[in-house]
């Protein structure tokens, strides 16, 4: 099926994990924004990814609303881009049987992704499903469903995608050209450091900001927040650009903001605890348009968005199925 916008299509997704923090929102959902007007997004739930990892369901009803919820209240505009969760389509699933009978084991244990996961995980080789090993496969199905031309990554994806151009070319040689090659779209990325200063933001951390914190739980995550540790007491000139508080507050803060801080910390007029006192303050004024908006999205609303986007997704996805079927005489 052709794009029938005119636009070149792009495919991303998420994770229902757990609520989306201030991490998600700077590195991908921004861009995603961005994307809608230039591109024809379909942008998905990956709940059948998440299973790689996450065998607890117990909440991913409740974090499949939060994370749509939020993808809204940022700013995914139903209108423009269609929205819809993994699972709903089975059509992923048979796509993605079908690549993994042309893909090589050694493709998907060089995979860094996978031997990060392998890593993080803690696990042994005994202990690698199958699901875990195929992540990348099911990913290919995925982007190739809607024969997305572009994926926005950062640099660290890229090679990832790569291993997708190569299952479509595999699948082309065999098979007659049916897929294009998807492009990786670099986005502005955003490695927003987590609360603790090390770490890249993320809720295995615990050392995020959701997007819907209160003022208090803002205010108390705020107050735990590294700081400089060149500087030990008030009267101690400080480094802002060896603070972590001073780079959120150039990111949350008004524009005037940093070179004012700047100025102050160097010339121990204000003391950390203030400082992060400023943040908190940033933070909840930055974060209030979004919980705003949020309210409005009810779970009804959000199914209806689903709903919707499932049809549409799924005409697409069973178009690609009936030229895959055919293409592979399976029809």
């Amino acid at each position: 099926m052709k794009q029938e916008t005119g636009k070149k299509r792009i495919l991303s997704g998420m994770r229902p994990t757990g609520r989306l923090h201030l991490g998600h929102l700077l590195g991908a959902l921004e861009n995603w924004v961005k994307l809608q007007d230039e591109y024809e997004c379909y942008y998905m739930v990956a709940n059948w990814h998440a299973l790689t990892d996450h065998l607890d369901t117990k909440d991913y009803q409740d974090n499949i609303y939060y994370i749509v919820r939020d993808w809204l209240a940022a700013g995914i505009d139903p209108a423009k881009s269609t929205v819809f969760v993994q699972s709903e389509l089975r059509e992923h699933s048979e796509l993605y049987l079908l690549l993994s009978m042309l893909v090589p084991v050694p493709w998907l244990e060089r995979c860094t992704t996978f031997k990060e996961k392998v890593r993080d995980m803690h696990i042994g080789k005994a202990d690698i499903s199958y699901g875990l090993l195929g992540y990348p496969v099911l990913q290919a199905a995925d982007i190739m469903m809607y024969k997305a031309n572009a994926v926005p990554v950062g640099e660290d994806q890229l090679p990832h995608l790569e291993l997708t151009r190569e299952i479509a070319r595999r699948f082309n040689y065999f098979y007659g050209e049916v897929f294009p090659e998807p492009q990786g779209l670099l986005a502005p990325t955003s490695k927003l450091l987590g609360l603790d200063g090390q770490k890249k933001m993320g809720k295995s951390y615990d050392n995020y900001i959701s997007l819907d914190e209160t003022p208090q739980e803002t205010a108390k995550k705020v107050q735990g927040m590294f700081t400089d540790p060149a500087r030990i007491k008030l009267s101690d000139p400080g480094h802002p650009h060896l603070c972590n508080v001073f780079t959120y507050c150039t990111l949350f803060g008004p524009k005037d903001a940093p070179a004012a801080l700047r100025g102050d910390c160097a010339a121990s007029r204000i003391g950390c605890t203030d400082c992060k006192k400023r943040l908190a303050g940033y933070v909840e004024k930055f974060l209030a348009p979004i919980q705003e908006k949020q309210k409005h999205w009810t779970r009804d609303k959000v199914r209806d968005i689903l709903n919707e986007g499932a049809v549409k997704a799924g005409k697409m996805a069973r178009a690609t199925m009936d030229e895959v079927r055919q293409a592979m005489k399976i029809a």
